[in-house]
């Protein structure tokens, strides 16, 4: 159980790291749509909350 929650760790992670990248790139070409960048955003916000909330559960497991 501890690995798959650590992939699943490690899966969420790069998820906020392609979607935060995205992002970036989108920002950095500028005059993107503001619609995408918010859904952008709703997304980093999901993943990094999932991200932790596993973070969480694993170190309960470990105790």
């Amino acid at each position: 159980m501890q690995t798959v929650l650590i992939v699943l760790i490690v899966l969420a992670m790069l998820g906020v790291l392609g979607v935060l990248g995205a992002g970036m790139i989108g920002m950095v070409r500028g005059g993107g749509d503001p619609r995408r960048s918010n859904k952008l955003m709703q997304w980093r916000i999901i993943l990094q909350a999932a991200a932790v909330l596993l973070f969480v559960v694993l170190l309960s497991m470990l105790r």
